[in-house]
C-alpha cells in the first residue's frame, strides 16, 4: 500500500471510473485482475484534490487504458511470455497484443488484448498458538483474459467525446490439501481435508464523456458503468478424521515441528466426517455521473482557475452462498479408495494425499444418498448471504491562484452517503437439556446516513528550477468494507451435558451496519531537489490523525453479547496517530549505472477501547518501514534491473489476548531486457529470487500462526512493435 497503510484505505479508479471489487467482502479492486497491457498510466496522488474522491486515506490510484492520442498514428505491439514456477515446476503461458489508430487527428480507436495462464502453488503451515497446527498444499491454475477498446471523437480542438471500456475476465482453479492436527490427550485426533473449487471473476466497464471548450470556459462530463462478478459453482469439501493420540506437536518457532506414529498415514484408520457442497455467487454493480465546469482567469492577480462540480454514485453489493452439508450415512465408504500418492510439501513429512477425480466422481454418483444436515446447511447458507446498498453525492468547490513563485490549490468537498444492507440473524441451538435442535432465522435489515466536509489545501512552492517545496492538508474518510458492515450474524449454542452438570457453550461470528467511516486529517510536506541531468532527491513529511479505524475483535461478554464465550466482530478504535518520513534518490550515472532507492518510515499509535478496557496497538495493517532499492545498468542494447523490496511487520487484529501480526517481508527481483532493434525487444526476469515466504506468528515472531512458501518464478519474453 501507498506508504505502508493499508492497501484498502486507498482509492483506485479505472478511466475515473471507482471499479467495484468481484470478491463477495471486500471494497477495493485487486490490480492484478487488469493485465498491465491495457494500462497506458498509472498515476499515484499522496495528497488529493478536492476534484478528486474523498475516500483516500491512503492516497489515490487513477489506472488510464490506452488512447489512439497519446500514441499519435497507427501502431501496433505484440508480446509472448513463458514462465515456470518453482515450487510446482509448472510452464505458464502468456500473450498480449496492442493496435491503435489515428484518422485525420479527429478519430481514434485504440484496442488491447491479453491472455495469462499462470499454474503455481504454496506449502503452508499454521497453528493457533494453543492446540492446532494444520499442514496445507495448494495446487493453483490462474487464467486471465482482458480486452480494451477505446475511442476518441475530436472535430476540433475546443470539442472532444470519448468511450472507454475494459473488460478483464479472470478465472482461479484451486486444489488444496489440508492436514489439521488437534491436540487433547488421549481424545487427539488428526483431520485429512480436501477443498476442490473454481471461481471465476470478471470486471466489465464502460465510461463515456466529452469535454468543451467555451473561451475561459471549460465543461466536461462522464456517464459510467461498472459490473463485477465472482461466480463459485460446485465447491467440493471433504473431511476424513481419525483418533490418535500418538501425535505431538511444537508451534513455539516459526515452521512448527510434528510427530506421530505410522498410524497417522494409514488410511484404514480414517472415516468419512463431512462432505460439503457449494455455490457461491457476488455481485458488484456502481453507475455513476459526473460533470465539472470550470474558468480560467488570465489577467486576475493571483486567481487561475476555479472549478466546481457534482458527482453520484449508486452502488449494489450482493452476497450469495448456497452451502450444503453432509454428515451422515457414510458408514459404507472405504476412505482408501481416495488416498492418492505422498504429497511433495516443502515443510515437513505430508503424507498421502487425496485424489481429487475419484472424490467428484463419487459425490456425484452418490449424492442422492447421502444425508443432508439440513441445520447446519441452512445456518452456513443464510448467514453467508447478504445486499448493501451504497447511494453517494458529492459536489465540490475549489480554486487555484499563483502568487509569483507559489502555486496553490485549495477548495472542499461535500460527500453525503445513504448505506443500508439486509441479511439473516442465525442462529443454530442444539440443546440436550430440552431435546432442542433448530435454527432460527430473523430477517435483519440496518441503514444509516451520513455526510463529511472535507476541506484541502495544495501548495507548492518553486524556489529555484532546482528545488521545490511542496505542503498540504486534506481531509480524507475511509467507508468500511462491505463484510465488516453487513447485516449478518452466524450464531451457535449448544447445550451439551458435562459431568452431570448442563453447560451452554454460544459462539458468533457477526458483521457491524453500524461501522462509522474512518476519518483522516493529513499533514504533507516535502522537498524535492534536482541536480541536473537524470536524477532527483526528495524528503517529505507526513502526519495523519485517524479516527474510528475498523479492527476484528472478540467482543464476547460486552453489551449485547453477554453469556457468549466468543464473537469475532468488527469494531470502531478510537483514534491512531501516524507519523512518517520519506527519503527518496534516483540517479543516472554516464557510464550507464541507475541507483533508485527510497523508504517510509513511520510510526503510529492506535487506542482501541473494547468493554472499557484500552488497547494500545500501533495501526492496523500498517507497516512502519517500507523500501525498495533498485540497482540497475541500461545502454542502447541493454537494460538490467536488480531490486529489492521490504515491508516491515504490520498489526492483523487482536485474537481474544493476543495480537496477531503479519512479519516483515523482503524480496529480491531481477528484470533484464536485450534490445535486438528498435522494435523488438527480449527479457528474463526472475521474481521472489530469496524464496521468500509469507509469515505471520502471535505476539512473538517465535509463536506461528501461519508460515507460507511460494517459490521462485522465473519469467522469459519477448516485446515487439510496430
Amino acid at each position: 500500500g501507498i506508504r505502508g497503510i493499508d492497501p484498502n484505505l486507498n482509492n483506485v479508479t479505472i478511466n475515473g471510473l471507482n471499479v467495484p471489487s468481484p470478491e463477495g467482502g471486500v471494497r477495493s479492486v485487486a490490480l492484478d485482475v487488469i493485465p498491465s497491457e491495457l494500462i497506458q498510466t498509472l498515476e499515484v496522488s499522496k495528497s488529493v484534490t478536492s476534484d478528486m474522491d474523498g475516500d483516500a486515506i491512503g492516497g489515490s490510484v487513477e489506472v488510464k487504458s490506452v488512447s489512439a492520442f497519446d500514441r499519435k498514428g497507427q501502431t501496433a505491439s505484440l508480446s509472448g511470455q513463458l514462465s515456470q514456477n518453482e515450487l510446482r515446476d509448472e510452464m505458464s503461458p502468456k500473450l498480449s497484443g496492442t493496435y491503435t489508430n489515428l484518422w485525420n487527428d479527429t478519430f481514434g480507436v485504440a484496442a488491447a488484448l491479453s491472455y495469462f495462464k499462470r499454474d503455481f502453488g504454496s506449502d503452508n503451515i499454521e497453528s493457533n498458538a494453543d492446540d492446532e497446527i494444520e499442514q496445507r498444499h495448494y495446487t493453483i491454475t490462474r487464467e486471465r483474459l482482458g480486452a480494451a477498446v477505446n475511442l476518441d471523437y475530436r472535430p476540433d480542438f475546443n470539442n472532444s467525446y470519448f468511450l472507454r471500456t475494459l473488460y478483464s475476465e479472470f478465472s482461479d482453479e484451486e486444489y488444496r490439501q489440508r492436514n489439521t492436527f488437534v491436540f487433547d490427550g488421549e481424545d487427539s485426533e488428526v483431520e485429512r481435508e480436501s477443498k476442490d473449487r473454481y471461481e471465476e471473476q470478471s470486471i466489465l466497464t464502460i465510461a463515456a464523456g466529452g469535454e468543451h471548450v467555451r473561451g475561459e470556459w471549460t465543461f466536461d462530463y462522464q456517464l459510467g458503468y461498472a459490473k463485477s462478478d465472482e461466480d463459485e459453482p460446485d465447491a467440493l469439501y471433504y473431511t476424513f478424521i481419525t483418533e490418535d493420540d500418538s501425535i505431538g506437536g511444537d508451534m513455539e518457532r516459526v515452521i512448527p515441528s510434528i510427530t506421530y506414529a505410522d498410524s497417522v498415514n494409514d488410511f484404514n484408520n480414517y472415516e468419512v466426517d463431512e462432505i460439503s457442497f457449494e455455490d457461491n455467487y457476488a455481485k458488484d454493480t456502481e453507475n455513476s455521473i459526473k460533470a465539472n465546469l470550470s474558468k480560467t482567469f488570465a489577467e486576475a492577480p493571483y486567481l487561475s482557475e476555479v472549478k466546481a462540480g457534482v458527482k453520484y454514485r449508486t452502488r449494489t453489493k450482493t452476497v450469495d452462498s448456497n452451502i450444503y452439508i453432509y454428515d451422515g450415512d457414510f458408514d459404507d465408504m472405504d476412505p482408501t479408495q481416495f488416498a492418492a500418492s505422498d504429497v511433495d510439501y516443502g515443510l515437513g513429512d505430508f503424507g498421502p494425499g487425496l485424489n481429487r477425480g475419484r472424490m467428484r466422481t463419487y459425490f456425484n454418483q452418490n449424492r442422492g444418498s447421502l444425508e443432508l444436515a439440513d441445520l447446519d446447511s441452512e445456518l452456513e447458507s443464510n448467514g453467508a448471504s447478504y445486499e448493501t446498498n451504497e447511494d453517494i453525492f458529492a459536489a465540490y468547490f475549489m480554486g487555484t491562484f499563483d502568487i509569483n513563485d507559489v502555486h496553490i490549490v485549495a477548495g472542499v468537498r461535500y460527500e453525503k452517503t445513504d448505506f443500508d444492507t439486509s441479511g439473516m440473524r442465525v442462529e443454530l441451538i442444539e440443546d440436550e437439556q430440552n431435546d432442542v435442535e433448530d435454527v432460527v432465522n430473523t430477517p435483519w435489515q440496518s441503514e444509516r446516513s451520513y455526510d463529511h466536509f472535507l476541506p484541502s489545501i495544495n501548495v507548492k512552492y518553486n524556489i529555484s528550477e532546482q528545488l521545490i517545496v511542496r505542503g498540504a492538508y486534506t481531509q480524507t474518510i475511509s467507508r468500511p468494507g462491505f463484510e465488516e458492515s453487513a447485516a449478518f450474524q452466524i450464531i451457535e449454542s449448544k447445550t451439551e451435558e458435562d459431568d452431570g452438570v448442563f453447560v451452554t457453550e454460544r459462539e458468533a461470528e457477526v458483521g457491524n451496519p453500524q461501522l462509522l467511516p474512518y476519518e483522516s486529517d493529513n499533514f504533507d510536506l516535502s522537498v524535492e531537489y534536482y541536480p541536473g541531468q537524470i536524477g532527483v532527491l526528495s524528503a517529505g513529511l507526513f502526519y495523519k490523525q485517524i479516527d474510528n479505524f475498523v479492527i476484528y475483535a472478540d467482543v464476547a461478554g460486552m453489551e449485547g453479547w453477554e453469556g457468549y464465550d466468543e464473537v469475532i466482530q468488527p469494531r470502531n478504535g478510537e483514534t491512531a496517530d501516524l507519523t512518517g518520513l520519506e527519503l527518496s534518490w534516483v540517479k543516472a550515472f554516464d557510464n550507464g549505472l541507475l541507483l533508485s532507492a527510497n523508504g517510509t518510515f513511520s510510526s503510529s499509535d492506535a487506542t482501541t477501547l473494547l468493554d472499557g478496557e484500552e488497547y494500545k496497538t500501533s495501526l492496523p495493517n500498517q507497516s512502519d518501514t517500507v523500501g525498495n532499492l533498485t540497482v540497475g545498468y541500461e545502454d542502447n542494447d541493454w537494460s538490467l534491473r536488480l531490486a529489492m523490496t521490504y515491508k516491515s511487520k504490520n498489526l492483523e487484529e487482536i485474537d481474544g489476548d493476543m495480537l496477531r501480526m503479519e512479519d516483515a517481508h523482503q524480496q529480491f527481483d531481477f528484470m533484464g531486457k536485450y534490445y535486438i532493434n528498435q522494435d523488438l525487444t527480449v527479457y528474463f526476469n526472475a521474481i521472489n529470487i530469496n524464496d521468500e515466504p509469507y509469515y505471520h506468528y502471535f505476539d512473538r515472531r517465535s509463536q506461528n500462526a501461519q508460515y507460507e512458501e511460494y517459490g521462485r518464478t522465473f519469467e522469459i519474453g519477448f516485446n515487439w512493435q510496430l
